[in-house]
């Protein structure tokens, strides 16, 4: 194979950069063993207006429009307040669309987000990792919707499970990142605490007012910020409804950093980019590495972590990985 991969090299034009053609020859050749299958290609690669219309996703060439996949769209246009688009790097930007509501969170609203990622984390050809932020300027989230839940019964609470859904978000495999511009309050907060990053804009405020309205978070806000900024921070937040700034989210590790609000998606997208490059399985694996500090003692959490990682060695992007340490070039992962 790394006979057949130099071969190809060989062939590359000129004004291809090495590290794009190993994607090239790697997704689309490497399966041909023959020289005049990689000639050929080669000359495919160089034709006119071929390489000025491609772009690049981490370390692979890729077509300058993402695959197309019917059964997103269709879910896509069934949608009342949701927008989504994956763009050519497998970056899935899903917005939260109720700006005259500062995207308070109704159920639609809840099952819409759910429905989109569950499709990007199992069926869609090319999602590798996933954006949620908010519409407008004004908010991420303000929390839940209040007119829906306000003529509510202890009885329908229970039976229907009120606010249920959103645990599902936490089977989603592929990496979540919450790109968080203004108001994160309530149920807003809980659902930004329910990616993987958070990436606030300096303008972005978070809390948990709900102890205002004669309710407590009833979305894990009450665990998972403690297990963010610690007992007493959390306590005093959800007690008061008091608000954190950016830079005290960044500060107590409530969030990965604070940008400014012009740069948040363009940050936020970069970063996703990064992630994207990496090999899908192994993103996986590790992300649920980390979630699982959460669940387990410290050395449950290292058993955990030990069998995952040894588990990485029966994929061909172990292999591939190292191999590309080894010969001082970028890896081309397969995830498999």
């Amino acid at each position: 194979m790394a006979g057949l991969l130099r071969q190809c090299l060989r062939h590359t034009p000129k004004a291809l950069p090495r590290s794009l053609a190993l994607g090239y020859w790697h997704k689309h050749v490497l399966h041909v063993p023959s020289q005049a299958a990689c000639a050929g290609a080669g000359r495919n690669l160089s034709g006119p207006g071929r390489l000025d219309k491609g772009v690049v996703r981490g370390h692979s060439i890729m077509p300058s429009q993402p695959a197309v996949d019917e059964g997103w769209d269709a879910l896509l246009g069934s949608f009342s307040n949701l927008l989504g688009e994956v763009d050519e790097a497998g970056v899935a930007t899903l917005t939260l669309n109720r700006p005259k509501q500062l995207n308070a969170l109704n159920s639609e609203l809840m099952g819409e987000l759910v429905a989109a990622c569950q499709y990007l984390d199992r069926k869609h050809p090319s999602a590798r990792v996933i954006i949620v932020t908010g519409s407008g300027s004004k908010a991420f989230a303000a929390g839940a919707d209040i007119k829906e839940m306000s003529s509510v019964t202890y009885s329908e609470a229970y039976n229907k499970g009120l606010l249920d859904g959103w645990e599902t978000l936490r089977t989603i495999r592929k990496p979540i990142i919450a790109a968080v511009n203004g108001f994160a309050l309530g149920g807003g907060c809980e659902l930004a605490m329910l990616a993987d990053i958070i990436i606030a804009a300096d303008s972005a405020s978070f809390g948990q007012p709900e102890i205002n309205l004669g309710v407590l978070p009833g979305m894990g806000g009450t665990q998972r910020l403690t297990r963010a900024v610690g007992k007493s921070r959390a306590m005093e937040l959800v007690l008061t409804g008091d608000r954190l700034s950016a830079a005290e989210a960044v500060s107590l590790g409530l969030a990965s950093r604070a940008v400014p609000a012009a740069e948040l998606m363009e940050t936020t997208q970069k970063l996703a980019r990064r992630i994207a490059a990496a090999s899908l399985p192994v993103a996986a694996k590790a992300k649920e590495c980390v979630n699982q500090a959460y669940e387990m003692t410290l050395a449950e959490g290292v058993r955990f972590e030990k069998r995952e990682f040894w588990s990485c060695f029966a994929l061909a992007d172990q292999k591939e990985g190292m191999a590309a340490f080894i010969e001082k070039r970028t890896p081309v992962f397969g995830d498999s």
